[in-house]
């Protein structure tokens, strides 16, 4: 054997053993847990902690990753971005505080939402990471109030959680709270679990401030969350032109909001696929359980909603088509027609003390809603309608803002209006009235090939 041929084997021998011997340090660094208040963190709620959180971050992912451990105790920072493949866990009595200063914010991926307002500071940020998280029974705390009363006008509201084109990640059994805008956001990430969380936002005197919030992201999955927000409980965005909001399920959510529970739209320029809801408690929610909205000329489609019970809702199903066609990331141009709201299920849903009317279902002139099935639903509706509300005619505003209350709060029936429908399937679809009501049960206004296999109505 030639002298190169051994002295090859020996380096490629070398570089084997050391291969191999990196293995075991690799993988003990991406599952070591590390004490936050070993590495300078303080947890007396007076010390700001930005620096030394993030330096705790960057050295973790830096070595392999890991988990950074917050025992009992209030933490104040100011944004901290968690890097690829480490997870921050809030031990129970441990509480991260958001600084009540606002140049203690960053924004790291700025953006204007459907109100034209603009947004994107958060107190944790992830941007381009992987194999990330947020877990443990601790607090995660925005202390929006206070840090509301120190603005001349409420311009700078952080998210409390915000994923941008993120993959693997999760959001396991933390109690998030006070938010200055959206709670828990994902923006074009893909695949990520939400799991157990508890959200509280409502009655801050704060507006945007949804509770699980998913934007243009792909194979997200939410389960067994209790969310009580001031703004959309659960809410689906699409607010990137090239990416839709697709393959999202959500089960077994308990839901309050001070605005919709389940919402899918108001920035819809992306477009919905996939979607699926199932198995959720709604209550003490001021507009809609459901809506559906795709006004900004892409595609809402295979959408499917079932085992839904709802006490205290304004409208239990609100569905609208329109033509707004607005913008809102920079280089985004808006689409210039409507597109199609289609394939959608409602079934197995259960309604009482609700506010209006039980079903909205609007599309536009020469854009109606297609193939809606709505199958078991049992609405007990509060009458008390006359005979002067049953003359109303509703206008379009084929390029508002949508919302459940967008053509008034008189409608012209008390169960189902239906307006530029093609294809609708009633299948033991009950409406009860509990006071007499002078208007009718339905109004079908240009629509087409309805199967009212079984609707029914007593007063």
């Amino acid at each position: 054997m030639s002298h190169f041929k051994i002295k090859f084997q020996r380096s490629l021998a070398t570089i084997t053993v050391l291969f191999l011997t990196a293995l075991p340090a690799m993988a003990a660094a991406s599952g070591k847990v590390i004490d936050a208040t070993k590495i300078g963190v303080v947890g007396d709620g007076t010390t700001l902690n930005t620096v030394s959180i993030q330096k705790a971050i960057d050295d973790c992912s830096s070595a392999g990753g890991g988990t950074i451990s917050f025992p009992a105790g209030h933490y104040l920072t100011g944004t901290i971005e968690i890097k690829s493949n480490v997870t921050l866990r809030f031990e129970k009595d441990a509480t991260l505080l958001g600084s009540t200063h606002v140049a203690d914010y960053r924004n790291l991926d700025p953006f204007i939402d459907g109100s034209g307002n603009p947004l994107g500071h958060a107190l944790i940020v992830a941007i381009d990471a992987e194999h990330v998280g947020i877990e443990g029974a601790g607090t995660v705390d925005g202390q929006s109030p206070k840090l509301k009363a120190g603005q001349k006008e409420y311009t700078m509201r952080p998210f409390l959680l915000r994923w941008v084109r993120c993959s693997d990640v999760t959001v396991r059994d933390v109690h998030l709270t006070n938010p200055g805008a959206w709670t828990l956001n994902f923006y074009q990430t893909k695949g990520a679990l939400v799991e157990g969380v508890t959200i509280r936002s409502r009655d801050l005197g704060i507006h945007n401030n949804d509770g699980v919030n998913i934007d243009s992201s792909e194979n997200i999955r939410i389960r067994g969350c209790d969310v009580v927000s001031g703004d959309d409980a659960l809410v689906i965005k699409a607010t990137s032109s090239s990416t839709p909001s697709r393959d999202i399920e959500a089960s077994d959510c308990k839901l309050s909001s001070r605005t919709n529970a389940i919402k899918l739209g108001t920035e819809s320029i992306g477009g919905f696929q996939n979607i699926k809801v199932s198995n959720c408690r709604i209550t003490n929610t001021k507009m809609a359980g459901i809506a559906l909205y795709a006004v900004d000329g892409a595609d809402l489609q295979s959408v499917s909603i079932s085992d839904i019970t709802m006490d205290g809702v304004i409208v239990p199903i609100s569905i609208r088509l329109g033509a707004r066609l607005t913008s809102f990331r920079e280089g985004d141009r808006p689409k210039t027609t409507a597109g199609k709201l289609r394939d959608v299920t409602i079934k197995n849903v259960s309604a009482e003390n609700i506010g209006m009317i039980g079903m909205l279902i609007n599309g536009v002139p020469g854009h109606p809603v297609e193939a809606l099935t709505l199958e078991n639903i049992q609405l007990e509706l509060p009458g008390g309608g006359n005979a002067k509300a049953a003359k109303v005619r509703l206008s379009e505003k084929e390029d508002s803002y949508p919302e459940f209350d967008m053509f008034g709060k008189t409608m012209p029936a008390y169960g189902i209006y239906a307006r530029h429908v093609r294809g609708i399937k009633l299948d033991n679809v009950r409406t009860t009235s509990l006071n007499p009501d002078a208007r009718p049960a339905t109004v079908f206004i240009d629509v087409e090939d309805v199967t009212p296999a079984d609707f029914a109505t007593a007063k």
